[in-house]
């Protein structure tokens, strides 16, 4: 598919009146996006575990108005209350994907929006939060052009997401989403986020994802600011291709369920991803004191233990850990023993893989 085939003609129902909702969950890429062209294209091809327990909630009331708008009409409000802070940000999205979406100018949208991980802390909630206002959108679309197949809202869908914030773009499905045109994944495309159908091991089926949360603050450089850095930045083609390089190692690992070998493209991603940011002009040191005496520990613990705990990071100083649910027991007495008290007042959040969106009543 290409960007012209989400262009649609005019509508053939006006609706005066309507209400959706939609819950969709944030994601952790195991082989990064770091680094993108303009239009939100990825640099290289990514992968990533659908989370479940870290959501977004989004319901949006529309109301015809009596004509064409020449901005965009709507409230915004988060857990109940405004957020002028957040209209910015709705607006650049609007206006990415106003070509696609005419109708978002023929309405005006309330747009209530909560999230199930507690504010400011640490999460990032971009993709949960633009993939479930993206989701959102295409229902209303939906309603004016009922003929719509499952298959088209979906890629639409995400396609829109990835104009609000691109790793948005893996949150709508699960358990394992890639994004970004690789050689080895049939049907792979940098518009869209699509489900990974390769074979995968039972053990990669049900993994868990406790999420520490080592600094709860605003992160020193934004996603937007960080992708940017890559340009220019001299080790930037040699990244892309190990992404590339990665992804590929990744395919036979998930169909054997080689914990090992998973262990190491997984951590390795998580710290190039630092690395880069580490060796960039400018540059910057997003793990905390903290962040390392976790990592090390985990090393440490599974050194003595034999157990395949591992860490991934996203751009910022919080550690997610991994783990196969036939180990959950022993990681969980570890992680409340040795981890949690290097967490910023001692919080961590307990999540696993999930199956991706839900629609609400």
């Amino acid at each position: 598919m290409t960007e012209k085939d989400f262009i649609p003609s005019n509508p053939k129902v006006l609706i005066a009146t309507g209400k959706v909702a939609y819950k969709s969950p944030s994601n952790i890429a195991l082989v990064k996006y770091w680094g993108k062209r303009e239009g939100q294209i990825p640099a290289n091809p990514s992968i990533s575990f659908t989370l479940s327990a870290c959501a977004t909630t989004t319901k949006i009331q529309f109301k015809k108005l009596d004509g064409p708008s020449p901005g965009f009409a709507f409230d915004f409000l988060f857990e109940g209350s405004p957020k002028p802070s957040f209209r910015p940000k709705i607006e650049t999205f609007f206006k990415r994907i106003s070509s696609y979406c005419p109708f978002l100018k023929e309405y005006h949208f309330t747009i209530e929006t909560s999230n199930s991980f507690p504010h400011s802390s640490g999460i990032a909630s971009s993709a949960s939060g633009m993939s479930a206002l993206a989701l959102c959108l295409m229902e209303i679309e939906r309603m004016l052009y009922p003929g719509m197949d499952d298959d088209f809202f979906i890629k639409k869908a995400s396609f829109l997401a990835r104009l609000g914030s691109g790793s948005a773009c893996r949150s709508l499905e699960g358990p394992l989403v890639t994004w970004g045109v690789h050689e080895e994944i049939l049907d792979s495309t940098d518009l869209y986020g699509i489900p990974y159908k390769e074979e995968v091991h039972p053990i990669f089926k049900n993994y868990h994802d406790t999420i520490l949360l080592v600094d709860k603050g605003q992160k020193q450089v934004s996603s937007t600011v960080g992708h940017d850095l890559v340009k220019g930045h001299p080790f930037a083609e040699q990244r892309f291709q190990q992404a590339h390089r990665n992804l590929g190692r990744l395919k036979p690992i998930l169909k054997s369920g080689s914990l090992e070998e998973f262990i190491q493209v997984v951590e390795s991603e998580a710290l190039t991803l630092h690395a880069i940011m580490m060796t960039g002009d400018p540059y910057f040191v997003l793990m905390k004191p903290n962040t390392l005496e976790i990592i090390n520990r985990i090393w440490a613990f599974r050194e003595e233990s034999g157990s395949h705990v591992c860490f991934t990071l996203d751009a910022g100083a919080n550690v997610h850990v991994l783990y196969p649910e036939t180990e959950k027991e022993k990681v969980n007495q570890f992680i409340v023993n040795e981890l949690v008290a290097y967490c910023e007042n001692q919080q961590y959040i307990c999540d696993r893989i999930g199956q991706g969106a839900v629609k609400l009543n």
